[in-house]
């Protein structure tokens, strides 16, 4: 029988610790190396047209994304919670004056029969657990929804993200 308490913290651990190597030359999209992967990124500043690469901003919104997902993958395994696919729409509002992000907003949607309060508890679990979201949370004001969305409703191999 699934519980429907929220998740125990994990136990103490040592730091972790990431690194990334990054580099850019004058007139050529700059380059972070990130796991095993080449990750190319707008670095320039003022060029004529977008390169149509993510940019940092771009990058920030994406690793909050990764987060979420992530996550929910982490609350099937554990809870366990039951879902088919996930998908998230995050929008970072940035203001000048300062330069910061004020707001990120999120709309995460899950292909699940889970009852509403089990979607919720994952919500939560989310919020609760999440390494990206609590340190963006920390410094500026992150607010979402999770729909879900019933396994009926969804075709045989359409994700969300082609919906």
């Amino acid at each position: 029988m699934a519980s429907s308490t929220p998740l125990a913290p994990a136990p103490a651990s040592a730091p972790h610790s990431y690194t990334v190597r990054a580099g850019v030359a004058p007139g050529h999209p700059a380059v972070a190396n990130a796991g095993s992967e080449a990750i190319a990124f707008d670095g320039s500043w003022g060029a004529p047209e977008p390169s149509g690469l993510p940019g940092p901003a771009d990058l920030l919104a994406s690793a909050f994304a990764a987060c979420l997902l992530k996550n929910v993958e982490r609350s099937s395994q554990l809870m366990p919670f039951r879902y088919q696919g996930a998908d998230v729409v995050v929008t970072a509002h940035r203001q000048d004056s300062p330069p910061r992000f004020s707001k990120i907003h999120y709309e995460l949607s899950v292909i699940t029969d889970e009852p509403a309060r089990r979607v919720e508890l994952m919500h939560a679990n989310l919020r609760r657990y999440g390494t990206v979201f609590n340190t963006l949370a920390s410094v500026c004001e992150v607010d979402g929804t999770v729909v879900a969305v019933p396994t009926a409703s969804v075709q045989p191999s359409v994700s969300l993200l082609s919906r």
